[in-house]
């Protein structure tokens, strides 16, 4: 919802835009309604591998990197109700939110500025969310998260400008 919207905004503005998900039929069927300025590939965000052959991709074939948008991100929720308070919350529940939603975005921030390094420019947008700010009490893992991209972001911008980069960072809640 919130990536295609994106997506569908950006390819409005003529952006070239790489679709990226884990499911490849609806990621496919994103990139194709876009039309012949976005491109398809699957991408696991929890996997640095993986982002450093996307965005190795997006170099080869349009030369550049200007904007990153980190979207990706699971509540914990998604196979149905577990407990995600700070109580009863499994170990490996706060770590698969984690694992997508805050390395996810710190994989993608840390390649994406090795992609925009030699221009010494670019954006990077990561989606963070109120949540972050104001705590869920039934959803932890999920709002620790956020809160993390929020400080990570303000990281990254930081970072950049030490660096003389004029490499933009900024989160959405």
């Amino acid at each position: 919802g919130i990536g295609e919207g994106i997506a569908r905004a950006y390819a409005r503005e003529g952006a070239r835009v790489w679709v990226t998900d884990l499911d490849d039929s609806r990621g496919r069927e994103v990139a194709a309604a876009l039309g012949e300025h976005a491109r398809w590939r699957r991408l696991d965000v929890r996997v640095e591998a993986e982002w450093e052959a996307a965005l190795d991709a997006c170099l080869a074939k349009d030369g550049r990197l200007d904007v990153l948008v980190n979207n990706a991100g699971i509540t914990g929720f998604e196979t149905g109700p577990v407990p995600h308070d700070p109580e009863h919350a499994t170990l490996e529940a706060w770590r698969d939110v984690h694992r997508t939603n805050l390395d996810g975005v710190f994989l993608g921030c840390k390649h994406a500025i090795r992609t925009m390094r030699p221009r010494g420019a670019g954006a990077i947008v990561n989606v963070s969310s109120r949540s972050g700010i104001v705590g869920i009490p039934g959803a932890a893992a999920y709002a620790s998260s956020k809160a993390a991209i929020r400080n990570h972001t303000k990281t990254v911008a930081l970072y950049c400008a030490e660096q003389g980069l004029a490499i933009r960072c900024n989160s959405l809640h």
